[in-house]
């Protein structure tokens, strides 16, 4: 049996029928024999086996909100509760069948909405299929990459700097430093290590050689083997982690919320104030005034805004997706829309992240040579050269030219040059006796390697970082002395490849000897001899030069902050159409030296700039500063301590092919294709959602005034003038023939010139007094005019006079034809409306009227629906239609050509108005005026 823990929790029990009882802390072989485990992993066929019996390697998801609260929330909206208190007067005051429609509407409303937020949360949740957690595992010797919810008990996992653990395991080998502040909440890095005493016990989160699922590699690399998969992980026992985060809102919900909370007072406030109005000046009862009262305030009540808002920003994350781009919140699709600045990476993102040695340097013989000419003879200087590329190295070379290669870029192009001149791995025969990973701060990495009977330091990285801890430079006839000459010729080396965009590392050794275990960086990279330069190249992506230009042309600010040299980045730069020719560079300790007003003006008079050498605490200070100008920030990460300024920026985009899983887990959006074009597309797409939005609120606005201004008339003539429609009539509008338009306007493509559009500030409104204007003036004026001309001429028409009682005969006939061609009016403007809101400032004429097919059939439907309200008797009784003359039907076909006319002489006003200010020329940046 296993013993008990220190922390009374008896030792690990994780088992299935028939299998022996588990301690992750018993003698090591003895675990591998219990697990039938080997060091070599497992095969492919074995591990098939053991997914059937252990299951796959994920969480339980637990208490989530069951469908049936989510539905009873709908119901206690708000808006819904005003709803309700309009159902009960109705009910109250005898006129049961119109309660009973206002329930139908809150019932419908609350389905409509039900269903959109649980499509949108859908939406998110099928994100995780473009992008599954993944593992690196051995099977049967081969290292290879799998779904890590395919992990199983005996598995050995690879765990590297950068990488989530996906399941409990034991060291099998190496060191690592983790981050297990999701289990413990100690919030520094612990290490652990294969290298322990055999005396065991103690509580399991501290065992100094076992690793936890869901915690993170911050630095080494060690092999485990799992023992604990999905709930049977430590993870799994902690039930409060399963727990779902709730909907954050974002910005633009908020704004709306607030917004129809405003509405929703300005509802019952014009319901009440027509209680007086109604029966003193119209001689209304009080069951009839109230009933219109509660028409008022069902007709302003807008139902659908909040799910119909839901939906477009759902849009946006499934549109994102199909493009390469994961958006982890639904919330952050309308951030993206207002970005002002992208603080981009270089290598992988501008570029391709394909490095080849073009060039390499070497003080011995001729000095500079071409990586595609043959190699110079193999003397004792080339071999220490090839020796470090290879042995300094993580990355892994396939061994057959259809294997795979795994690991960095950079360290790949080293493998590539070294096996050219009759170095690799496999030939070295190096072992590796320690490592000091790759620092951002210190730029280098080096690595302690036993070579036969040799034992030796080798290290790579910046030249101008490592060059002053070498004492020695490798010559022909053996070491010398490294002199300030020395330092000159390769610098200048270094300076005239990076001119040129190109990436120069540098490589050094040193023998080592005497007592090795216990030894500091400190002690280990020093006095070392340099062997040689690297430059490799990395061609810009073929696409981000028009994104660049885009970027430019929608007057969003782009900045460079890489760990590179940067003459390297300053030539990208160029070739990619950044900055121009004021591109102003600051390296790492330039910006170290800076105090935070001098940055501050900085980012607020410069231009675009590369921040080069920079660390990624320099990233975190940058975005503060940025953000405390008053930008909306997009920064782009791919490393472990790119995680704090991920999560500082409004929009933190992580690498999805080269970042860690900590980089990605911290980040709101994730490229698949680490693609700087793809952020672009996010940013339109985000301008694209917020614009619906504003095109979808202006159609629901622009009808409150054609239903509210009849009902002013009746008001003011005194009662002379009839009421114009009946609540059913009313709902008839809002719940049925203005919803399908209103979700099609969600769906709208982009509009022309969304790109060439300054970034909308951070403090800006989803509702402005011009779109107000728009909507209630033009679309909504011009409705309201035309309604009510029909209204009237319906009824002057038939031999009516005002005064005269229209409740009994004939008149009452005549004024069911009036309302019905109210109705229809409102419809037949809605067209126009539908129309004329797909687009802010262009014509209609430039996208086209038939490019919108959803909206197409949703016009269609109104119309069917429409007429069925009209044509069939029993739906006349429920909303008291009658059918028109066809004359009078005649009259309805100019009022969405005027409705959309009058909006196309609005926008043209404020074409010619916009034409005033100069926009900045594409391909140049300019500040925010």
């Amino acid at each position: 049996m296993a013993t008990d823990r220190s922390d009374g929790v008896p030792a690990v029990s994780r088992t299935d029928a028939g299998a022996p009882v588990l301690d992750p802390q018993e003698p090591l072989e003895r675990l591998l024999r219990d697990l039938r485990g080997r060091r070599e992993g497992l095969s492919a066929r074995e591990s098939e086996r053991r997914l059937l019996v252990h299951g796959r390697n994920e969480l339980v998801r637990r208490g989530t909100m069951h469908w049936s609260r989510e539905l009873g929330k709908q119901f206690v909206h708000p808006l819904a509760l005003l709803l309700w208190v309009a159902a009960g007067l109705a009910f109250v005051t005898g006129t049961v069948p119109l309660s009973i429609a206002i329930v139908a509407v809150i019932v419908l409303n609350a389905l409509f909405a039900f269903f959109q937020e649980r499509h949108a949360e859908r939406a998110v949740e099928a994100l995780s299929a473009y992008l599954p957690a993944q593992a690196r595992v051995l099977r049967e010797g081969e290292e290879v990459l799998v779904d890590a919810a395919l992990l199983v008990p005996g598995d050995v996992m690879i765990v590297r700097e950068g990488d989530r653990v996906s399941a409990d395991g034991r060291l099998l080998d190496g060191s690592l430093e983790m981050d297990v502040s999701t289990l413990t909440g100690e919030s520094l890095p612990v290490f652990r290590t294969a290298d322990v005493a055999s005396a065991r016990g103690g509580p399991l989160l501290q065992a100094p050689d076992i690793v936890f699922s869901g915690s993170s590699c911050t630095g080494g690399e060690a092999a485990a083997v799992v023992f604990a998969t999905g709930m049977q992980t430590e993870m799994g026992r902690i039930a409060a982690l399963t727990q779902r985060a709730g909907h954050d809102l974002s910005p633009l919900e908020k704004q709306v919320g607030r917004v129809a909370r405003l509405i929703a007072v300005v509802a019952v406030t014009t319901g009440v104030a027509f209680i007086p109005v109604g029966m003193i000046l119209g001689g209304l009862s009080l069951g009839d005034t109230l009933n219109f009262a509660i028409g008022l305030l069902v007709a302003n009540v807008p139902e659908g805004l909040l799910p119909t808002i839901t939906l477009a920003l759902a849009v946006g994350v499934r549109v994102l997706a199909r493009r390469g781009t994961l958006v982890k919140r639904i919330s952050a699709v309308e951030t993206l829309g207002s970005t002002s600045v992208i603080c981009t990476d270089k290598t992988g993102t501008l570029t391709m992240n394909r490095m080849r040695v073009l060039n390499y340097w070497m003080p011995s013989g001729s000095g500079k040579h071409r990586a595609d000419e043959p190699p110079p003879p193999r003397d004792a200087w080339l071999r220490r050269f090839t020796a470090a590329c290879v042995a300094c190295n993580n990355a892994r070379l396939g061994r057959t030219p259809e294997a795979a290669e795994t690991g960095d870029p950079t360290e790949l192009a080293l493998l590539h040059l070294a096996a050219g001149m009759g170095t690799t791995a496999e030939s070295l025969h190096a072992e590796r006796l320690a490592q000091f990973h790759f620092d951002p701060g210190l730029r280098r990495m080096s690595t302690l390697d036993r070579i036969g009977f040799a034992t030796a330091v080798h290290a790579k990285g910046a030249p101008e970082d490592l060059l002053p801890l070498c004492t020695r430079i490798a010559a022909g006839d053996g070491d010398r002395d490294l002199t300030e000459g020395d330092k000159a010729s390769i610098l200048t080396a270094v300076d005239r490849w990076a001119a040129q965009g190109l990436r120069v590392l540098a490589l050094a050794d040193r023998p080592m000897s005497g007592p090795l275990s216990g030894l500091s960086r400190g002690a280990v990279e020093r006095e070392l001899t340099f062997l040689g330069l690297a430059a490799m190249f990395d061609p810009p992506r073929p696409q981000v030069r028009e994104a660049v230009a885009r970027c430019h042309s929608a007057g969003v600010r782009l900045i460079i902050i890489t760990g590179d040299n940067g003459l390297t980045a300053a030539g990208i730069a160029r070739r990619v159409g950044i900055g121009g020719d004021g591109l102003q560079t600051v390296n790492g300790a330039e910006l170290d030296r800076m105090s935070e007003a001098a940055l501050d003006e900085l980012l607020e008079t410069g231009g675009e700039l590369i921040f080069a050498r920079s660390s990624p605490e320099a990233k975190l200070r940058i975005t503060d500063a940025l953000q405390g100008l008053g930008h909306v920030v997009a920064m782009t990460g791919d490393g472990v301590n790119d995680a704090p300024a991920l999560r500082r920026a409004d929009i933190g985009v992580a690498m999805g092919k080269s970042g860690t899983d900590v980089a990605r887990e911290a980040a709101t959006m994730v490229l698949t294709d680490d693609n700087f074009a793809s952020i672009v597309a996010a940013v339109e797409a985000g301008r694209r959602v917020y614009d619906n939005v504003r095109k979808f609120i202006i159609y629901i606005f622009a009808h409150a005034t054609p239903e509210v201004v009849p009902f002013l008339i009746y008001a003011a003539s005194g009662g002379q003038v009839p009421l114009p429609l009946t609540v059913m009539q009313i709902l008839a509008i809002d719940l049925f023939t203005e919803t399908l338009p209103a979700l099609a306007l969600g769906r709208e493509a982009a509009e022309p010139g969304l790109m060439q559009r300054r970034p909308r500030p951070r403090t800006e409104n989803v509702i402005n007094g011009l779109m107000l204007a728009r909507a209630w003036g033009v679309l909504g004026g011009m409705s309201a005019l035309l309604v009510s001309a029909a209204f009237l001429l319906t009824l002057w028409a038939g031999g009516w006079v005002p005064g005269r009682d229209v409740s009994t005969g004939q008149m009452h006939v005549l004024w069911q034809q009036a309302t019905t061609m109210t109705f229809l009016g409102i419809v037949a403007c809605q067209v126009g409306t539908a129309m004329a809101a797909r687009t802010q400032t262009v014509s209609l004429r430039r996208i086209g009227v038939a490019t919108n097919r959803l909206l197409l059939g949703g016009i269609a439907f109104e119309l069917v629906f429409s007429a069925a309200v009209v044509g069939i008797a029993p739906l006349q009784r429920v909303f008291g239609t009658a059918v028109p003359e066809p004359w009078q039907l005649l009259l309805l076909l100019p009022f969405p050509f005027l409705v959309w006319g009058a909006d196309e002489v609005f926008k043209s006003f404020r074409r010619r108005r916009a034409r005033v200010s100069t926009p900045a020329s594409p391909g140049t940046w300019s500040p925010l005026t």
